[in-house]
């Protein structure tokens, strides 16, 4: 196993916001500035880590029946762990996240990670995983929150020390960008980008034959039924 290929599968080629579509509520919600993009990023990359970790020890602990209850548990203590951090000493950010800071626990890449990933292989390699997907995750809601705050807002970092004023005071700038419809373009925008950078071709085939997890189904086709005969033979007479 390449522990290389397995921290950087989560920048570009299965990144989980512009690939696998996961998490689009915070990418959203809080990229409305460069910083807070940072923030969410670094706070769901935190949880990552921690809970893969965590739950690759206990994997053969958990009882398959109850794993996704545990799994949630787990996450859960990790998110109120970096609440408790952020509100502490990072208070703007906290406030800026708002309610999609407590969700993280929540959060399909997270969850999904822990149940696909870190249930079945060991520490060092689930360690990698989460930091991989955290840090393209963080790098999506950068490039997006970025797009947004400057031409809708016409500052970079706006709110903290290193602020830079992008756009001249005669230019005003397109509002449209920090509101929800911005988002949905910038965000469509950036994943065709990816997309074309990574070569991804609309698959030829549709449902499972277009499936790259196709070989590992027990059976992609039901067997043929035999027809079972209801009616009676007729009796000779």
């Amino acid at each position: 196993m390449s522990y290389i290929k397995e921290f950087t599968k989560g920048l570009i080629k299965e990144n989980p916001t512009l690939v696998t579509l996961l998490g689009m509520c915070p990418t959203l919600a809080i990229t409305t500035m460069a910083f807070n993009a940072i923030g969410m990023g670094a706070a769901a990359t935190f949880v990552l880590i921690c809970s893969n970790v965590v739950i690759s020890l206990l994997k053969k602990v958990i009882p398959k029946q109850v794993r996704l209850p545990s799994y949630i548990v787990i996450i859960a203590g990790f998110v109120t762990l970096i609440q408790l951090i952020l509100q502490a000493y990072l208070p703007s950010i906290y406030d800026a996240l708002g309610i999609y800071l407590p969700l993280i626990t929540v959060n399909c890449i997270i969850l999904g990670r822990a149940e696909m990933f870190a249930s079945k292989n060991n520490v060092l390699s689930s360690a990698l995983d989460g930091a991989g997907m955290g840090i393209g995750f963080t790098l999506a809601l950068f490039v997006v929150g970025s797009i947004r705050e400057i031409f809708g807002s016409g500052t970079w970092f706006s709110g903290t020390s290193f602020e830079i004023q992008v756009c001249p005071p005669i230019m005003e700038p397109m509002t449209l960008f920090i509101l929800p419809a911005g988002g949905f373009f910038v965000l469509g925008c950036v994943i065709a980008l990816v997309n074309k950078i990574a070569n991804r071709k609309p698959p030829e085939a549709t449902g499972c034959a277009a499936c790259p997890n196709r070989d590992s189904c027990i059976s992609l086709e039901k067997p043929a039924e035999k027809p079972e005969n209801t009616e009676k033979k007729e009796e000779n007479k």
